[in-house]
């Protein structure tokens, strides 16, 4: 049975930029001063263009594949083995990206809000929650993003623009930063907007699938954008040397910043009680994007049980690193090998389809 198409190209954008927007804006700054220094705004700005040409490759297939999941065309076009080799690779990618995402919400909120919890207890809260929710249908999936987009975003877009009051414009030049070597800093970048690959699974359940390239233009262009504003407000008040003390700059930036009038003068409490809602928006839908992945390549009807299924061992990579600094090492390799996945075999998969000139199914279409 085909799905049913009621996503909307708004309801996609919506969970595109929910999605992305999670966990790493903690670290952000700090990634990108670290690999370009003043030129770190302009980095953010070259991933995000490199994203969306990534992202062509996934679009392109969608529509022209509409009524299939990439599980369905991948075997279809590079043959049932290599397709299902890569469906579980993806599998393996996103349960690691999910575990990886889960430890650090919980060091962050052990390290800055309750360091008397059991590390364990955060993040299993965490994961439970998403088990919950993700055992819901991909209509129940649109709406919980839906409400939680402006939630996170405009409290977030408010403090962000409150504290550029007392930005440094200094700060920021020279603009190119350390030039060419700023390049070496694109994949990290890049890798923080991987969760766009959910892009792949909503595609047969639009109404406009064609309308697909829209929705991830303004999904990638709505997060690069709150990216750039996040790094050049933390580099115009702490400057760059200062940065690459902070462990997470983003958090220290809400630390500095107060509205005007003292009315509140500690906005960092606000910002982690949000922050905490993007990381469940985030792992939510890279649980739900694995969950759907396996029950197609699994053939089954249904996917609740998986949701249970998955939950010890995405708590055990959660668990796997030791310290801190050798779990933000893990998530920088495995980042990086996704985009392998995620945004570069997808155009090998199109590639050969053009060449083969693989036709889609035929029957009913899936809004029919």
């Amino acid at each position: 049975m085909k799905p049913t198409r009621n996503i909307t190209v708004g309801q996609t954008t919506a969970i595109l930029v929910s999605t992305i927007i999670g966990v790493g804006v903690l670290r952000l700054p700090l990634v990108s001063v670290q690999a370009a220094d003043t030129g770190a705004p302009l980095l953010a700005l070259l991933s995000t263009i490199i994203v969306f040409l990534g992202m062509w490759g996934i679009v392109k297939l969608g529509s022209h594949y509409p009524n299939e999941t990439f599980v369905e065309y991948s075997e279809l076009v590079i043959g049932k083995w290599p397709g299902r080799l890569y469906t579980f690779t993806v599998i393996a990618f996103f349960t690691l990206l999910t575990g990886f995402a889960a430890r650090e919400f919980g060091a962050v909120v052990v390290t800055s809000v309750l360091p008397k919890t059991p590390l364990e207890v955060t993040v299993i809260v965490m994961l439970l929650m998403a088990v919950i929710f993700t055992r819901g249908d991909i209509n129940t999936f649109t709406y919980i993003h839906s409400f939680y987009l402006p939630v996170i975003l405009v409290p977030l877009l408010i403090i962000t623009l409150v504290s550029l009051k007392d930005a440094n414009i200094l700060y920021l030049q020279p603009i190119l930063g350390n030039g060419f070597k700023m390049m070496t800093g694109l994949p990290e970048i890049a890798a923080l907007f991987q969760g766009a690959f959910i892009l792949a699974i909503l595609i047969p359940f639009m109404q406009k699938p064609k309308k697909a390239l829209k929705a991830s233009l303004w999904g990638v262009v709505i997060s690069g954008g709150f990216f750039i504003m996040i790094i050049v407000a933390s580099i115009s008040l702490f400057g760059v040397e200062e940065i690459k003390t902070i462990m997470w700059p983003t958090l220290g930036l809400a630390r500095a910043t107060s509205l005007p009038g003292n009315t509140l003068q500690r906005l960092d409490v606000v910002f982690l009680a949000i922050w905490v809602t993007a990381v469940f928006t985030t792992i939510f839908s890279n649980y739900m994007l694995t969950v759907q992945t396996l029950k197609q390549s699994l053939r089954l009807q249904d996917h609740k049980a998986l949701t249970l299924f998955l939950l010890p061992i995405i708590f055990l990579v959660a668990m796997f690193p030791g310290e801190t600094i050798e779990m933000y090492r893990y998530i920088k390799v495995v980042g990086i090998f996704g985009l392998f996945l995620t945004f570069i075999f997808p155009f090998f998969i199109l590639i050969v389809a053009k060449i083969r000139k693989v036709p889609r199914k035929k029957g009913k279409g899936a809004g029919k």
